[in-house]
């Protein structure tokens, strides 16, 4: 199945354009999301739909009113892999599994420190200096292209 349970996670987003990319993107690649709320915009902003286009329609959203309760609902199994400019491990360096959930911060502001804590692994993606850091949609879909290259669940075209 494309995608196995991998999952794509955004925590509180702000730019509507952005989550809209994901969204299309994680339904592209058959892969399964969260939004952890509170948004910065609402679900039914025009920005959101012209970015996801009608690949929203297809895709299994689950949305979390918060923290708290994406951690209640979520896979015990699955860790969650925080993607941050200030993660100690390299993407290309780190093995993930297809269980995994790759979780994404709020483009102002990432994630606060609690939510660091919860991450079973810090990944970020090297930049050369002086850049600090990729608009999260871009972050996102080359984590998520990662992560289906090592577990081998890219949808199959053939």
């Amino acid at each position: 199945m494309p995608g196995g349970r991998l999952r794509l996670a955004l925590y509180e987003p702000d730019i509507p354009q952005n989550t809209g990319a994901l969204l299309r993107l994680a339904a592209c690649l058959g892969v399964k999301v969260d939004l952890i709320e509170p948004c910065g915009f609402l679900f039914d902003d025009r920005r959101l739909k012209r970015a996801s286009l009608d690949y929203a329609t297809t895709l299994r959203v689950r949305r979390h009113l918060s923290w708290a309760a994406f951690l209640a609902d979520r896979d015990p199994r699955s860790r969650i892999i925080l993607m941050t400019t200030s993660g100690p491990v390299a993407l290309h360096r780190f093995a993930f599994a297809a269980e995994d959930t790759i979780l994404l911060g709020r483009e102002s502001a990432g994630v606060p420190e609690h939510v660091h804590k919860r991450a079973a692994a810090r990944v970020v993606i090297p930049l050369r200096p002086p850049a600090r850091s990729l608009n999260v949609a871009l972050a996102g879909a080359i984590a998520l292209a990662e992560a289906l290259r090592q577990t081998k669940l890219f949808p199959d075209n053939d």
